[in-house]
């Protein structure tokens, strides 16, 4: 959730804004390693967890360097907690002002204990091929201080999706989106969290309008 940015749908860590359609009642889904590369149905409420696979389309390109946009925030370090270690899931949360926000968590599955610190980069996705539709999510505030998940531990941030209906069509050129890709915050390897909604594929929205925008990692 990326043509500049880092994540998401596109956790790089990232710069841009975004839409999706907000429910009620979550529903989880875990989509196994042959599923991320079909269509995904469309629940009102979603509570997504994937972990990547070598066999999914979205965590089938490890390696792939991040957008502009998605670049690493900050140094990377032997202790940081990189996509093969994480489990991401999506969480409801409040809506104000064309605003929906929901959490992405990051869950440590792995055997060691690892930090997290910073913006994710996180992106709109569309397609069998997990193309980046416009642009990343836009940071909001300040870098937060580093985070240590023991195996099993969890940190979350913000995620904030902008209802680009309310953008001009022709400014906007909305376009049906599958999820967001993430990059975790210092790495280069992707994720990715089915969640359809709507984001708008103009490389540039009018003004200031951001289509999704992410904060800091925070325990």
């Amino acid at each position: 959730m990326i043509a500049t940015g880092v994540l998401v749908a596109a956790v790089t860590a990232g710069c841009g804004t975004g839409t999706t359609n907000a429910g009620s009642s979550p529903v989880t889904t875990t989509p196994s390693a042959s599923s991320v590369g079909q269509s995904v149905s469309a629940p009102t409420s979603t509570t997504a967890t994937t972990t990547p696979s070598a066999t999914s389309t979205e965590a089938s390109q490890p390696t792939r360097a991040p957008a502009d946009a998605e670049a690493a925030d900050g140094t990377a370090s032997s202790s940081d907690c990189k996509a093969a270690d994480l489990r991401l899931s999506i969480q409801d949360g409040d809506a104000a002002a064309g605003t929906v926000y929901r959490k992405l968590v990051f869950t440590n599955t792995s055997n060691r204990a690892c930090t997290i610190q910073g913006f994710p980069g996180v992106s709109y996705v569309a397609g069998d091929d997990g193309h980046q539709v416009g642009p990343a999510a836009f940071r909001v505030g300040e870098k937060g201080a580093p985070i240590t998940l023991n195996p099993g531990g969890t940190a979350a941030t913000d995620i904030g999706f902008t209802n680009v209906r309310n953008f001009d069509p022709g400014a906007c050129q909305p376009t049906e989106t599958r999820g967001l890709r993430v990059y975790p915050p210092h790495d280069t390897a992707s994720m990715f969290v089915p969640l359809p909604g709507t984001g708008c594929s103009a490389p540039d929205l009018p003004g200031q309008n951001n289509q999704l925008t992410v904060k800091t990692v925070v325990g």
